[in-house]
Formats: structure tokens, C-alpha cells, sequence
């Protein structure tokens, strides 16, 4: 499925032709980052993700050591993808940047003992305390 995207001002802009997965994070970063209770990712394979526009990075280590590169629009903020040291060659697209926002299936939550009381998700999606071992995650994500 391709999808498309970008910031609030349309200076950036991207498109992907296929996706691998995504999901809801509660981590401490991701709240923070997004102004709410969680953030939601829909991760695309990095080759097949293209962007125009200038994009400012912003790096930071995850609580699991990786290092974790939140890309925004320096024009006006708004949030747009990730990449993580953990997970190369994996664009972590910031859902509320899709232009449809239909395009983003969640597969699963994490870092749910960090969830805000106030923050309720789909208790279906399968749910971790932290990020998930590789072998742990749902059918689809990497």
C-alpha cells in the first residue's frame, strides 16, 4: 500500500510504497514529543521511503540505549518521522502525519506500564510493558 504524507505547513512531504507495521508507544519520549499520552508509528523499510524538504533532526537515546533521530519541519514543528539505531534501515512514520489517516493499522502497544491512566487504547492490540525482543512482536512488524 503506498501512502503519503507530511508536516503541517506541506514543506515536507513524503511518500512510501509499502509499510511493515505500527503500533501505539507510551514511553516517556513519545508522550513528550507528540503533546499527549502515547505516539503512533507506522514503520516503513527506509528504501522505499522517499521525502522532499528540509527536515531538522533531533537525537536522543531511548531507554533501551539505541539512539533514537526524531525528524520535524523546522518551518513548523510538526513531528514527522524517526529513525532508531536498533531497528536499521526502519522509518518510524509519525501516524498523525499520514494524509489518510485510515492508511495506519496499529498491531500493537508498548511501553504500557508508562500509560497515563488517562490514555485508553485498544486493550485488543497485543500490549508490552516495554519494547518486545524481535521474536515477541506481532505478525508484520519487523
Amino acid at each position: 500500500m503506498a501512502i503519503s504524507g507530511g508536516c503541517l505547513c506541506e514543506s515536507v512531504r513524503y511518500t512510501c510504497e509499502e509499510e511493515a507495521g505500527g503500533g501505539h508507544c507510551h514511553c516517556i519520549d513519545c508522550r513528550k514529543t507528540s503533546g499527549t499520552g502515547h505516539c503512533s508509528h507506522m514503520i516503513v523499510p527506509e528504501a522505499s521511503f522517499e521525502v522532499t524538504g528540509e527536515v531538522k533532526f533531533f537525537d536522543k537515546p531511548a531507554d533501551s540505549g539505541n539512539m533514537v533521530n526524531r525528524g520535524f519541519c523546522p518551518n513548523c514543528g510538526s513531528a514527522v518521522y524517526s529513525t532508531n539505531s536498533g531497528m536499521p534501515g526502519m522509518v518510524f512514520v509519525r501516524a498523525s502525519s499520514l494524509d489518510n489517516p485510515e492508511d495506519f493499522r496499529p498491531q500493537m502497544r508498548v511501553y504500557t506500564d508508562r500509560a497515563a491512566s488517562w490514555d485508553k487504547m485498544d486493550t485488543s492490540l497485543p500490549g508490552f510493558a516495554r519494547m518486545p525482543a524481535p521474536e515477541d512482536m506481532p505478525a508484520g512488524i519487523p
